[in-house]
């Protein structure tokens, strides 16, 4: 494994340590500030929003310079939006940390992704990708249970300061480790956006939205669900999102494996047996045990596809794929906050805390019939020898768009 996809996984860790800590130090953050738990809500809703708004305008302005610098440029960003919110006198300037830190999300992993797959043989570019989002996926296991104890036992400002300085660890990693890998010749910001002109990348990033809003719809609103239907103490919640933690964590590894061997199958398998399985649980969340196993499933499947679609679009993004590959992460984020508002919908409506499953299943079923349509438009394309709506069969070598 070289080195360098260490760096980018320690990037990831911080990241998405910071990302999802916040959720169990709103408490602690509301108090502080006097304002309600609802309001403090922002900084999780803003650093979504930034998500989705800066992938595609971080990368756009980095399109100048080159890969390695502007992941230190962004290691950069996300150090001084943790630090401003850590220092944050009110809660006004604490929400704008968080999102100057969230534009930094979706380009890291974007470039990350590209410069990763760069690192390795072609038929290894999917494992490497997975590597890089190992360090996303552990943060879930390990960053965000360690980052909520310390915010609760010596303050949410420290744990701030120490992902902060996590960051300062991924920029000097991204400095000694990545090696300088220039843009290619004659890639430009039209360049790039012209892989939007594909409709396979596009495919691919509704996949991403639907597939992993599919996962969302259930885990946004697992602590009623587990308390209220499944009889769970309320502590108990931290470790069964331990558990999911854990599930994406192998999910991830799985699927970068699999997927350099056979992508689209890794798609109808993972994406499929999510269906499924999140079907399954509005009658296993009555169960303690069963509900534990299915969460962990649903980790495991949900994460599975990531490398595998984020590999889709880098495939199909010839010659351009850095934009395409930060707007993906933002494809991710906005499934996160659609699938919550579907959620809230159906509950809402008085059909149950069980009923986001029921949404998150006919997602995830989505997501898999846009895995069919996109394979049968290769296969039409293979057959035609020509370009289908901007696509070019997957097998042909990838060119610059001129």
């Amino acid at each position: 494994m070289p080195l360098a996809l260490l760096a980018l996984a320690i990037g990831a860790f911080g990241i998405g340590t910071t990302e999802f800590v916040i959720m169990g130090l709103l408490p602690e953050v509301a108090q502080e500030f006097g304002v309600s738990i609802p309001t403090a809500g922002y900084a999780v809703t803003g650093y979504a929003l930034g998500v989705v708004l800066g992938a595609p305008l971080m990368t756009a302005l980095g399109t100048r310079v080159s890969r390695k610098r502007m992941l230190m440029l962004l290691m950069g960003l996300f150090i001084a939006g943790n630090l401003l919110s850590a220092l944050a006198p009110v809660f006004g300037v604490m929400l704008m940390g968080r999102v100057v830190a969230s534009l930094a999300h979706g380009a890291f992993f974007g470039i990350g992704s590209v410069v990763a797959a760069d690192l390795v043989a072609p038929d290894k570019k999917a494992g490497a990708i997975a590597m890089m989002f190992t360090g996303l996926t552990v943060a879930n296991v390990v960053g965000v249970p360690l980052g909520t104890f310390v915010g609760q036992s010596a303050g949410w400002r420290v744990t701030f300061g120490i992902v902060a300085a996590l960051g300062v660890v991924g920029l000097l990693g991204v400095a000694r480790l990545v090696p300088e890998m220039p843009k290619p010749e004659g890639v430009r910001l039209r360049h790039e956006l012209a892989a939007f002109k594909n409709v396979q990348v596009l495919l691919a990033m509704a996949m991403t939205v639907l597939g992993f809003g599919g996962v969302f719809a259930a885990i946004t609103y697992i602590a009623p669900m587990m308390i209220h239907v499944a009889g769970f103490a309320d502590g108990s919640v931290t470790w069964l999102l331990v558990l999911f933690g854990l599930g994406m964590v192998g999910g991830n590894l799985i699927g970068g494996k699999y997927a350099d061997r056979a992508l689209m199958p890794m798609l109808y398998v993972s994406l499929g047996a999510l269906a499924v399985v999140l079907a399954l649980f509005t009658l296993t969340a009555h169960d303690k045990i069963l509900a534990a196993v299915t969460i962990f499933l649903i980790g495991a499947l949900g994460f599975a596809a990531v490398p595998p679609l984020q590999k889709r679009v880098l495939d199909q993004a010839h010659g351009a794929p850095t934009l395409a590959s930060a707007v993906n992460i933002g494809a991710f984020n906005l499934g996160n906050a659609l699938s919550a508002w579907l959620g809230g919908l159906v509950i809402a409506a008085g059909l149950g805390y069980t009923a986001p499953n029921w949404v998150g299943a006919a997602l995830a079923a989505a997501a898999l019939v846009l895995a069919f349509l996109s394979a049968a438009l290769d296969r039409r394309a293979a057959r035609s020898g020509a370009v289908v709506a901007g696509s070019v069969p997957t097998d042909r070598p990838e060119t610059v768009i001129p």
